[in-house]
């Protein structure tokens, strides 16, 4: 039987990002705490299909696009 019991873990973002997912999760229906854990499963998701496990650049912080 699967073990269903979800870990706790401390999180910082920065404040444009907090407000960009959760304008997010409003659009979705979504807490942004399930729209987290949403995002990080499709990325995970995404890293099984393709097999990859680190981006080309994965030293350098993705530019984003939030205002």
């Amino acid at each position: 039987m699967a073990d269903n019991t979800k870990k706790q873990v401390p999180l910082r973002l920065s404040k444009q990002l907090y407000d960009a997912i959760a304008a997010w999760a409003e659009d979705d229906f979504r807490s942004v705490n399930g729209q987290i854990e949403y995002l990080l499963t499709e990325c995970v998701r995404q890293r099984k299909k393709n097999g990859r496990y680190l981006p080309d650049k994965f030293d350098v912080a993705p530019e984003l696009d939030l205002e």
